[in-house]
């Protein structure tokens, strides 16, 4: 588990390859926020990286490859990768990893284990995320975070509505393990209404569903 920011001075190290190295100290999540902002945007690299050297924890940002790393090298080491989408999610990730480290990311998107698996098409990497999910618990927080991002509740409040107004060539990763851990929880699908977006996936509604969703 990561570990909520400590009051006080903290450390981190920003690189990008060179060299020339970074060392900032910082006293809450926000200074270091505006601090690696203004050194992502005043440098041009392939990568950008964050380093907790007290912690053991990096970030690694590589916008021409659109993948984000999150590495943790203490007693159990670990690293993890997701395709990015959308420029604008790299420096919200810097301020989660500022937050609370490794940990703070988990609900950030699909991290997978290989990085190889970034190249599969979506479908695949959607599958291999949901593979990964073993427990209820697990996997109805998954489907919580899911509909989050771009959910909505049916004005009956019968059903959840995930990818809201998407199309079908949108989310295509998280649809698919979407649709694997619906089967995994035994959740309900339902046809989708006329008139509604092809990319929408609508579920009846369920007391795990309505639990979760409210902690969003």
């Amino acid at each position: 588990m990561g570990r909520p920011y400590e009051p006080g001075p903290k450390q981190f190290v920003f690189a990008v390859g060179d060299g020339n190295d970074q060392r900032v100290s910082v006293g809450d999540p926000q200074e270091a926020y505006m601090a690696f902002s203004a050194f992502f945007r005043g440098r041009q690299s392939d990568t950008y990286t964050i380093i907790d050297e007290p912690a053991r924890q990096s970030l690694v940002l590589m916008p021409p490859l659109g993948v984000i790393s999150r590495i943790r090298d203490a007693d159990h080491p670990r690293s993890e990768h997701l395709r990015v989408d959308r420029p604008n999610r790299y420096l919200p990730s810097a301020m989660l990893f500022f937050e609370n480290g490794y940990a703070g990311l988990d609900r950030f998107g699909q991290w997978l284990p290989d990085l190889s698996d970034l190249d599969a098409s979506p479908e695949t990497r959607g599958a291999a995320r949901a593979a990964t999910i073993t427990t209820e618990a697990a996997a109805i927080e998954e489907v919580g975070r899911i509909w989050a991002d771009s959910g909505a509740v049916d004005p009956s409040d019968e059903y959840y509505v995930f990818f809201d107004s998407h199309g079908v060539d949108e989310d295509r990763a998280e649809r698919a393990e979407l649709l694997q851990l619906i089967g995994f929880l035994g959740l309900e699908r339902v046809d989708t209404p006329a008139g509604a977006a092809g990319g929408e996936v609508w579920v009846r509604s369920d007391p795990r569903l309505v639990a979760e969703c409210a902690r969003w």
